[in-house]
C-alpha cells in the first residue's frame, strides 16, 4: 500500500480506496483482487520460463553441434555427448540426459532460424517442440507451429492434431 496524502492513508497504488476492497463477507474483494494478481503473475512466470527454458536448449543444441561437433556425426561424438549429459545430469538433474541433449541438438538443427524458435518460444514450451522434431518435413513442423501459436494448443492437443 502507498499513500498518496496524509489524508487518505488507505489509497491504493491503482486509485481504489482499501475500503472499498473489504466487504461485509469478511474480505472477500480484496481476497479475489489478491488472488486475481498472484494468478496473472503465475502465468507470466511459467511463460518467462518457458520462453528462456527453449531458448538454452537451442544455444545449446546450437553450441553442441557447431563448436563441438563441427556439425559432423563421428562415434566421437557420442562420446562426448554421453559424457557431457553425465557431467550435466550429476549437477542439473534430468533434463541434461543424452536423449534431450540430442533433442537439443536436432531443435538447433531443424530450427538454425533463432527468429522462428524465438518467436515460437513465446507460447511455445519444450515439450510442444519434442512433439515436432520428429515430423519429416520443415513445412510440417511450421505449420504445427502456427496452429499452436494461433491457437494457444496445448501438448495433448498437438499431439492429437499430429496423429
Amino acid at each position: 500500500m502507498a499513500k498518496t496524502d496524509d489524508k487518505n492513508k488507505t489509497e491504493l497504488v491503482s486509485g481504489e480506496n482499501i475500503n472499498s476492497l473489504i466487504d461485509k463477507n469478511g474480505g472477500q474483494i480484496l481476497f479475489q483482487k489478491i488472488s486475481d494478481l498472484i494468478e496473472q503473475s503465475r502465468r507470466t512466470m511459467y511463460t518467462q520460463v518457458n520462453n528462456v527454458t527453449v531458448l538454452l536448449f537451442w544455444e545449446i543444441g546450437r553450441y553442441i553441434n557447431q563448436d563441438i561437433l563441427e556439425n559432423k556425426r563421428a562415434d566421437y561424438g557420442k562420446k562426448i555427448v554421453s559424457t557431457l549429459s553425465t557431467q550435466l545430469t550429476e549437477k542439473y538433474g534430468r533434463s541434461f540426459g543424452v536423449r534431450n541433449l540430442r533433442r537439443m541438438m536436432q531443435l538447433a538443427e531443424q530450427f538454425s532460424d533463432f527468429e522462428i524458435v524465438s518467436k515460437a518460444s513465446t507460447q511455445f514450451s519444450w515439450s510442444h517442440f519434442i512433439e515436432i522434431l520428429p515430423l519429416k518435413t520443415m513445412e510440417a513442423k511450421l505449420y504445427y507451429i502456427d496452429e499452436c501459436v494461433r491457437g494457444l494448443v496445448g501438448v495433448m492437443q498437438l499431439r492429437e492434431m499430429i496423429s
